[in-house]
Formats: C-alpha cells, sequence, structure tokens
C-alpha cells in the first residue's frame, strides 16, 4: 500500500473558528463542566461552560482595551495549568494569535520566538519568566513587544477591569472576524535540526480535525469524560487535546509538576490520559522495580506476560480458555492494583511523541487500559494517525484520521495531507515550498501502510545511519528497544561513516536504588560507581544484546559507553517533548565516542 486516505466525516461551515467551540458547549442546556481547579482545600472544582465563557470575554476586551488588533501576536510562556488555556482561547477571542513558549525555554529561545513572530505582547507565569521575557526584550531590542501580564498576582485582573467598557458587541465583531483558513497559533518546532520554525496553523487545523477526530473518538472523549494534563501545553500535542477537549465537552484539569502525578490521578480519577512513551516505560518499569524489590519480581514477569499474550490473543480474534483463567487470576492479583494506582477509571490512553513498542502497548490492553497511539508532528496539528477503538492495530500508529491521507514516496518518506497539515512555516517561503509537494507535506519520517491503512513508523529520514561498509541502520529500532529496559533511561545509537555500530546509555537516576537493592549493589551507589560496575555493565549488555536479535549483524550495536550524566531537556540533551538532540549528544561526548572506536574494532 503506497497511499491511504479516509474522507472527512464533519463538513464545517468557513467561517467558523475556535471560539465556536466554547460556545457550542455554553449554549447547551447540560453546561458542561471544560476544566477543574484545585481549590486551597485541595478539592477539585468545576469550571462550566458558561463560566469559562464569560472569564475568557472579559479577558478579550482587556486585551481589545490595551490595544491588542485582530492578528496581532501575543506570546504565552507559563507551565501547564488551567490559565493557560483560559489566555489561550482569550486571545482567539480578541481575534489575535497565540504564540506559546515553552517554559523551559533559554533567554534566547525566548528573544527568538517573540522575534521571529513579532509578538506585542506576552503572558508570563510568575516574576521569573517575566524577567526572562524583559531580558529578551532588551538584548534583542524587541520594540514591538509592548506588554507584559504575569499569569500569578494581579496581571488578569488588570486586564478584567481595563476591558469593563468594551460593548460586548464589540467583541462579538472581534472573535468573528476570524475563519478557518485565518492564522489561530504559530508554534516553534523543538529545534532538534537547528533554528526553531514556526508553525503556521489555522482555526481550520484545529476545528475540522478536533470534529473529524470525535468521528472515531467519541467513545473516548465523550461530554462528560475527563483528563489530567500533565505534558506542556506549549506542545501542539497537548495543545490540541486541550481543544479537542472543549470540542467534546470533556473537563480537563491540570497538574504542572509531574511528582504530583501519582496523587493527582487518584484524586481526580480521570477517564482517560495522553502521554508521550516515556511515561508509559516509567509506569511499567516503576511496577516491575516495585515488584522485585518485595519478592514478587518473578510473579510480576509472569502477569506481564499474561497481559501481553492475552492482548495478543484478542487482537488476532481468539483467545484461550487457559489463557483466561490466568488473565482473570493476574487481573485479581496484579492488573487491578495498577488501574488502582492510576486513578481506577482511566480506560484510555493516548500515545504520541515517539514510538511506543508492540510490546508495552500490548502489555497495557492486556491489564484494561488501551493505549491509542498516533502519529503527527507541530507541521500536523498533532495527529494525522491514530488508532482509535473500533480500528486498532497494536504496533502501529493507526490509519488515517478522517479528513486526512497518508503517502509513502519511492524512497519510503511519510507524506502527509489533509485538515490537519499546516499552511506553512511563518515567514519562511522557501522552507514552505521546500516542505510541500504537490499539495504533500514531506514529515522526514520513514515508514510503510499496510493493506488496511495502518501506518507503521520505521525511522527517521535524517536520522539513517550509513556506516563505513555502506550499510544503511535505522537507530530507532534499536533505541526503543533498549531504553525500555528498568535500568536505561536513555540510548544513542551511533556509527554514521565508522566502521561499525556503537551506542551511548544512560541510567535511570529514579530507578537506579531499587534496581542496585535487589540486585546486590552497595546501598546509596552513586552514578559514578554504578555505570562501572560489573552488574550494571552486564545488565545494560544484555538489554543490548536483546536488541540485536532484531537486527542483522552488520546492523547490531558491537560497542557501548554508559555515561555517567542522563540525557535531560535541562542538560541541553532533549527537546521539551523528549526528543534526543542527537547532534548535541554527539557534540558533548565526542571524547566518548571517539574513544568507542580508537579502540580495535569489534568481531
Amino acid at each position: 500500500m503506497r497511499e491511504f486516505s479516509v474522507a472527512a466525516v464533519v463538513d464545517v461551515p468557513r467561517n467558523t473558528n475556535t471560539t465556536d467551540l466554547v460556545l457550542r458547549q455554553a449554549n447547551k442546556a447540560s453546561n458542561p463542566a471544560l476544566f477543574a481547579r484545585l481549590d486551597a482545600q485541595k478539592h477539585w472544582v468545576d469550571i462550566t461552560a458558561t463560566a469559562f465563557r464569560d472569564d475568557v470575554s472579559a479577558l478579550a476586551k482587556g486585551l481589545m482595551a490595551f490595544g491588542i488588533n485582530a492578528g496581532d501576536r501575543v506570546g504565552i510562556m507559563a507551565r501547564t495549568r488551567y490559565e493557560w488555556s483560559l489566555v489561550d482561547f482569550a486571545i482567539w477571542f480578541a481575534g489575535a494569535v497565540s504564540v506559546p513558549i515553552y517554559e523551559t525555554s533559554s533567554p534566547s529561545q525566548v528573544a527568538w520566538n517573540l522575534g521571529d513572530s513579532g509578538a506585542v505582547a506576552v503572558f508570563a507565569e510568575t516574576a521569573h519568566h517575566e524577567n526572562m521575557v524583559r531580558q529578551a526584550v532588551t538584548a534583542e531590542s524587541l520594540t514591538a513587544l509592548a506588554h507584559v501580564w504575569r499569569l500569578e498576582g494581579a496581571g488578569l485582573d488588570e486586564l478584567r477591569t481595563a476591558g469593563r467598557d468594551i460593548p460586548d458587541a464589540q467583541l462579538e465583531e472581534r472573535r468573528t472576524s476570524s475563519g478557518l483558513s485565518d492564522l489561530a497559533t504559530i508554534i516553534y518546532t523543538s529545534g532538534t535540526t537547528g533554528r526553531p520554525k514556526g508553525c503556521e496553523l489555522t482555526h481550520g487545523n484545529f476545528v475540522e480535525l478536533s470534529d473529524n477526530a470525535l468521528g472515531v473518538l467519541s467513545d473516548v472523549v465523550p461530554e462528560g469524560s475527563q483528563t489530567i494534563m500533565f505534558l506542556p501545553l506549549a506542545h501542539v500535542f497537548a495543545r490540541f487535546i486541550s481543544v479537542l477537549a472543549v470540542a467534546a465537552g470533556a473537563k480537563v484539569a491540570h497538574t504542572p509538576d509531574i511528582k504530583n502525578l501519582l496523587s493527582d490521578l487518584q484524586s481526580f480519577q480521570p477517564t482517560f490520559i495522553l502521554a508521550v512513551p516515556r511515561v508509559f516505560e516509567k509506569i511499567y518499569n516503576s511496577a516491575a522495580l516495585k515488584a522485585e524489590s518485595e519478592g514478587k519480581g518473578k510473579i510480576f514477569a509472569r502477569a506481564a506476560d499474561t497481559a501481553i499474550a492475552y492482548s495478543r490473543a484478542r487482537q488476532n480474534g481468539s483467545v484461550p480458555f487457559l489463557l483466561k483463567v490466568s488473565h482473570a487470576v493476574f487481573d485479581r492479583l496484579v492488573y487491578v492494583k495498577l488501574r488502582t494506582a492510576m486513578g481506577g477509571h482511566i480506560k484510555h490512553a493516548v500515545s504520541g511523541g515517539g514510538p511506543l513498542g508492540e510490546r508495552l502497548g500490548h502489555f497495557f490492553q492486556g491489564i484494561g487500559l488501551q493505549i491509542l497511539e498516533g502519529y503527527g508532528l507541530t507541521e500536523t496539528t498533532a495527529p494525522v494517525t491514530v488508532n482509535h477503538p473500533a480500528l486498532i492495530r497494536i504496533g502501529t500508529v493507526g490509519a488515517p484520521l478522517p479528513g486526512n491521507a497518508v503517502k509513502i514516496a519511492d524512497d519510503g518518506e511519510i507524506l502527509a495531507k489533509g485538515v490537519s497539515v499546516m499552511r506553512g512555516y511563518w515567514g519562511r517561503n522557501d522552507l514552505t515550498a521546500e516542505a510541500f509537494a504537490d499539495g504533500w507535506l514531506h514529515t522526514g519520517d520513514i515508514g510503510e501502510l499496510d493493506a488496511d491503512g495502518f501506518l507503521r513508523i520505521t525511522g527517521r529520514k535524517k536520522e539513517i545511519i550509513v556506516t563505513a561498509g555502506g550499510k544503511n541502520v535505522v537507530p530507532a529500532m534499536l533505541e526503543d528497544q533498549i531504553r525500555a529496559d528498568a535500568l536505561i533511561s536513555q540510548c544513542v545509537v551511533l556509527g554514521d561513516q565508522r566502521p561499525f555500530i556503537s551506542a551511548l546509555v544512560t541510567l535511570d537516576e529514579e530507578a537506579l536504588p531499587k534496581w542496585a537493592a535487589a540486585h546486590g549493589l552497595p546501598a546509596g551507589i552513586s552514578m559514578q560507581n554504578a555505570i562501572v560496575h560489573d552488574t550494571v555493565v552486564g545488565a545494560v549488555q544484555r538489554a543490548v544484546d536483546k536488541a540485536n536479535e532484531s537486527v542483522s549483524h552488520a546492523e547490531s550495536i558491537k560497542a557501548f559507553r554508559i555515561v555517567p550524566t542522563d540525557f535531560t531537556e535541562s542538560s541541553g540533551h532533549l527537546t521539551p517533548s523528549m526528543k534526543i538532540k542527537r547532534s548535541q549528544v554527539l557534540k558533548d561526548f565526542d571524547a566518548l565516542v571517539e574513544e568507542i572506536y580508537a579502540a580495535k574494532k569489534p568481531v
């Protein structure tokens, strides 16, 4: 199969924009809760559609009173919190364009996003964020940026007060000034391959994609369902799901600190969640290490194998009787505890931002949590394809959503077209022309389509390694398997124009203490000592050997080194969406790489 398209199931009027999604819910007799916030007593308090509409309108009037015009760009720099979505929709109600900025961004990144977009104002969460914005304004002479409002403190009240004299009719004129083809937001790419590019996403990208996605995901995100958002809203994945929830009348809570995620899951009890694969890997690995530390490692391993076998059998259409019995036993002993730890009510999870892996997908499906893996880019408003309850094939990223199409080029590159695809790169007609061919967006990813239109990602075009011997190697195939090990955090496979394939591996600092205790290592062993300990090196070698079984001898990893520090966003080696900055890793650990290849070539 070289091309697969799915017709749109919803025809959206051309004068529609994202603000109409709020009014859709506010005009319902049910007046569903769209958000929930923790009060001072740590109780979740609902925010109804009408209450949200009224506050968004008040803030939008304030923006207008401060001179924000239709089409003006307004930045948002904050952690994931309710106010992020509040000001996002207020910007849209005022006819303006929002520009997300990761709250972890450096001053130079802040300056680039604000300067390149020509932002005239910005919302900053805290004094720290405000200072960073003002430093950027001064350093880069961003004369267009006239206003900075703080989300904490009196900043929003200042806007509410300023807008009191703006007539409702004037706001309505501004709110309805945008249609499907108009610009809604400029989201900058995370910059794994150079300067971030501003992706122009329209109101149509959000509205048409949301309504068409709900055509196949109505069982996942029905009115009254609820989720807790912990991924950064500056990233397109969380941003789209947040808008999708408003379109559906679902409720969204927020937790800015992932350290509180477990308690927030248990108190809020979401019915669906979204996460990147690393979160699911950590959930699995934490459960496995906990069982091992309690002397129940063998039981958990059997339970995991049973869950995977059960899911595979169901997908194939028939579950043997004895497997059903074993699954029922482990459901009472193990699986129910895992579901309870995640709040007890989650039925579905949406995974994106990278490959999940077939084994992990079957594990969660087998314990009663259906993970719907999807695929997309910032340039595609997140999902182009996704598995959904009625059409799922674990190990793939699903078929195109209604209104989208996928095509495989002659060199294996995935091309995309449809309601999710951006209109271009902000201010860069040259890059836009380079990215599109005959209306198809070149994604840069490599994949294949099966006969039913399910897409499987096999690698990243720019990351394909060509060894000195001319062998093409897709690093992701090895990296994903090695990273799934409970002890390992990150893995970067190397070998471009080198005589053999090697890897840099980091250990999971959170998992190390429990793993060390279970394997007889000294209590409190340091990372420096752990990376040279025979037991640790042997465990990493076994993970590498297992991954090597899935590739040919020429593609297998012949040597590795364990790096003494993890690859993180703060270290500059991961993007905010948890993608490896491969060039930065190679630059910072060049000496270690040269050490690998200075040694005699492995057999």
